[in-house]
């Protein structure tokens, strides 16, 4: 049985994603049916794998491709995580505040009617406001990460923009200067604003004649402005660039959020933030279908963006600033020709474990022997190290597609193994 609660959800023998597409598949976005297929297929060695080989017992390990869908529960949680370790260790070392603006809740379902025209000004706005306060009240340009959450407790479509800022920015002449405290609660009259006057903008006058009452009552009932979020970090910068970076990347739903799937009804377990206290609710399957997918994102949105000095544009030139600025001052901040990348799986089990990846029989290493993949729709043999693992990736081809083997292909496979 599959392990995955989400997978069996969406893919067991109720078929529920099937009957989900066929009742509703004209309102269905094209790039969320793309997504979902690809979270069907993840780990599926038909759709390819890598072998591995003990080198003291000799066992055998199939590793399958994964999909690296942006729905995928299994891709995302290891993408996340080896995201915010990049992130902590590429941004300056100074104190970051996260930051998260909302919108009223009756504005929400005007976002995701409009979710094309809107959602990626949305993030642009939120970001504009911190970025001038800094620019006209300081004179430095800060460093910006945001991430779009669409998503609430409850899967409800909730938009609202989750930002990593810099508590201070570089002046024009590469110096930085630190900034312990930013009025953001001055900010929500203002970001109340920019929000009534991007929903105007971006709307025919048809579209606003329709939501014409709800940015009036959006207005009226909100005399301090929409809500701005900025609890004080403490502790270590590292940890807390590690903390907010998997937060501000993470999931609409964990799987362990998920506390009983019954074929017919979903219970997920969720933080009510009105008092504070956990709850569960049971909701039937297609609901559940129907809250989660709304929160994939379109083909090509980038659901993190980069401003200030962390734009992708001049952040090697900002770094390089800053770095001849602390030779100077003697303070650092940045290391500018620090080289990143990202960890092989092999490495990031070495990482938590302090070894690599061991046969759990006789705690050998495994060896990398070859990789089968999907060529024209057929499983083919993409390397291998040396004609047996060649005969043994043929073998488990036949094994995962269910093609029998025949008595000639058996003899050059055992002719192949001798020959080794």
């Amino acid at each position: 049985m599959e392990t995955n609660v989400l997978k069996r959800i969406f893919f067991d023998e109720h078929g529920h994603w099937d009957r989900f597409v066929a009742k509703h598949k004209g309102k269905l976005r094209p790039n969320v049916l793309k997504e979902v297929e690809k979270f069907r297929k993840c780990g599926d060695p038909r759709n390819g794998f890598k072998l591995l080989v003990c080198e003291g017992c000799h066992d055998l390990r199939l590793v399958p491709y994964r999909c690296k869908g942006r729905f995928c529960t299994t891709c995302s949680c290891g993408e996340t995580e080896e995201w915010a370790r990049l992130l902590e260790q590429d941004v300056f070392q100074v104190n970051h505040r996260h930051v998260v603006f909302t919108v009223d809740e009756g504005l929400r379902e005007v976002f995701l009617l409009h979710r094309d025209k809107l959602l990626k000004e949305f993030m642009d706005e939120a970001v504009r406001v911190v970025k001038t306060y800094f620019e006209k009240k300081h004179k430095v340009t800060p460093g910006i990460i945001a991430g779009l959450h669409t998503f609430g407790a409850r899967m409800n479509f909730n938009p609202h923009v989750h930002m990593l800022v810099t508590m201070g920015g570089m002046k024009k002449n590469g110096e930085w200067k630190t900034y312990d405290f930013v009025p953001f609660e001055m900010l929500r009259k203002q970001w109340q604003t920019v929000v009534l006057k991007l929903i105007r903008r971006k709307l025919s006058a048809r579209e606003k004649k329709q939501v014409q009452s709800r940015l009036q009552k959006a207005y009226s009932e909100n005399g301090e402005g929409f809500y701005v979020y900025a609890p004080k970090q403490k502790g270590n910068v590292k940890r807390q660039l590690g903390y907010i970076g998997r937060y501000m990347r993470r999931p609409a739903i964990a799987v362990s959020r998920i506390e009983a799937y019954d074929g017919e009804t979903v219970t997920f377990r969720y933080r009510d933030k009105t008092d504070g206290e956990e709850k569960t609710e049971t909701i039937p399957v297609e609901e559940f279908i129907g809250r989660l997918i709304r929160h994939i994102p379109d083909e090509n949105f980038k659901t993190i963006r980069y401003y200030g000095v962390y734009s992708r544009r001049i952040k090697s030139l900002c770094k390089k600033l800053v770095s001849e600025w602390q030779k100077a001052a003697r303070r650092w901040i940045v290391k500018a020709k620090r080289i990143l990348k990202r960890r092989t799986w092999s490495e990031r089990v070495k990482e938590q474990t302090g070894k690599p990846p061991c046969c759990p029989k006789c705690e050998s290493y495994y060896e990398y022997k070859g990789e089968a993949c999907l060529e024209d729709g057929q499983l083919k043999v993409k390397y291998a190290v040396c004609s047996t693992s060649k005969a043994c990736l043929e073998r488990m081809i036949r094994d995962v597609t269910g093609v029998q083997e025949t008595k000639g292909g058996q003899e050059k496979e055992k002719a192949a193994e001798r020959a080794a």
